[in-house]
């Protein structure tokens, strides 16, 4: 059996790089890419070579990093058009092989091992896909090749932008082992705390560790962390028309202004529980569990969630629920006033496989007959050709344009760094 190839590739500081595409008049400027700071979204998600030479960070606010740089420009951020870009850049890798998986909307894995062969090997197919996207998307692309996932993904890191970096069975010792732990996937903040404080300082350092002990300090995750550290994992990379069942699909926004009544939080979490139903629905699934968080003014945080008595893709469902759930940790009039929502689902299942206990009496069947419809209408004419009565003339409703989404299509980042 002969090993496997396998891509991982990057393309290179996508947001910034997608907004220049869009305004080759920022070639020579510094920019970021923010949301809106008038709507208390301006938070930096992205910058450019030149505005990240001047110090500007990536999750700093607006105000500060123009406090670094004095003609900071400001792209808000599409992700219409960034999903565009990622599946023109999808499109050109299903010419390679079938198997393309994707982690978020920059970011995909190959497996050519099948493949390989029709295209002069896994090299030569990096090399004329990080070519094909310059030249067909106008962006830059990192690839690794290597033989598991991890290590792909570890090469594409390695060396950017444009670039390939191979990471073979022969060379891994050398090349990935010296790395730090927390560079391997899915070993998050916590996990690397945890790692230094067992002596774990390098890749390497977790590969020849002891892996009961690895087991007993991290469960299963330190036995996967112990085989991807030496080349043993054998995840295999999805195809690419594999239906895709995330683990959560959620929804918050940041007001304009303060939330100090419930009839105001009522309105944005039905406006937010309306467009989580619409996608669940669209991933043709169910979910579970409902969960609810606020900042308050003060930046503080808080959240709870609960499991669902039935599984549900009904907007009225999870509202009420979050609605619920806000009122058994949060007091209008007494806590500081709410400045973020944010309405989270979860135990996702695909529909049909749901266990349904209740009876044919109980079941909700007119929303089962109106939300199809209404799925059909939003996509023919745009989401807001119709609302609930809470949601009319309601000065707290957000634009939905303007939500800061848990979904995104292709989108895997919960994955990434996640303990």
């Amino acid at each position: 059996m002969h090993d496997r190839i396998i891509l991982h590739v990057d393309i290179n500081n996508f947001y910034a790089s997608a907004a220049l595409l869009y305004n080759p008049e920022l070639k020579d400027k510094s920019f970021v890419v923010c949301g809106d700071p008038d709507k208390r979204h301006g938070v930096v998600l992205a910058k450019n070579d030149a505005a990240k030479k001047s110090g500007v960070r990536t999750g700093e606010t607006l105000a500060d990093a123009r406090r670094k740089v004095k003609d900071l420009y400001a792209v808000p951020p599409d992700f219409q058009k960034y999903t565009y870009l990622s599946q023109k850049a999808i499109s050109i890798y299903k010419e390679y092989t079938p198997f393309v998986e994707s982690f978020g909307l920059d970011e995909c894995w190959l497996d050519v091992t099948e493949t390989a062969h029709l295209f002069g090997g896994g090299y030569a197919i990096a090399d004329d896909i990080r070519n094909r996207m310059k030249n067909e998307v106008g962006l830059t692309v990192s690839i690794g090749v290597s033989f598991t996932k991890v290590f792909a993904k570890l090469g594409s890191d390695m060396k950017k932008p444009d670039a390939i970096t191979v990471i073979s069975k022969d060379s891994y010792r050398d090349i990935v082992w010296n790395l730090s732990a927390e560079d391997m996937l899915y070993v998050g903040r916590s996990s690397g705390m945890k790692f230094r404080e067992m002596g774990i300082k390098t890749i390497g350092d977790i590969a020849t560790s002891d892996i009961v002990k690895l087991s007993f300090a991290f469960g299963k995750v330190g036995e996967k962390l112990f085989l991807m550290a030496n080349g043993n994992d054998n995840d295999p990379v999805s195809e690419s028309n594999q239906k895709y069942l995330p683990e959560s699909v959620s929804n918050g926004t940041t007001t304009e202004v303060d939330i100090v009544t419930i009839k105001d939080a009522k309105t944005i979490i039905y406006s937010l529980s309306e467009v989580i139903a619409f996608r669940l629905r669209q991933y043709d699934c169910v979910v579970g569990g409902v969960s609810v968080s606020v900042r308050t003014a003060d930046l503080e945080m808080e959240s709870r969630q609960s499991r669902l008595s039935e599984t549900t893709s009904d907007a009225k469902t999870i509202a009420d629920e979050a609605i619920s759930l806000l009122n058994s940790f949060y007091r209008f009039g007494v806590d500081r006033p709410i400045r973020m929502i944010t309405v989270g689902t979860y135990a996702l299942i695909e529909r049909g496989e749901e266990e349904v206990q209740s009876t044919l009496f109980e079941r909700p069947i007119k929303s089962d007959m109106i939300n199809p419809k209404l799925d059909t209408l939003r996509k023919k004419y745009g989401y807001d050709i119709l609302k609930r009565g809470i949601e009319i003339n309601a000065v707290f409703r957000p634009d939905i344009k303007d939500v800061e989404d848990g979904y995104i299509p292709f989108d895997r980042n919960s994955a990434k760094k996640k303990d």
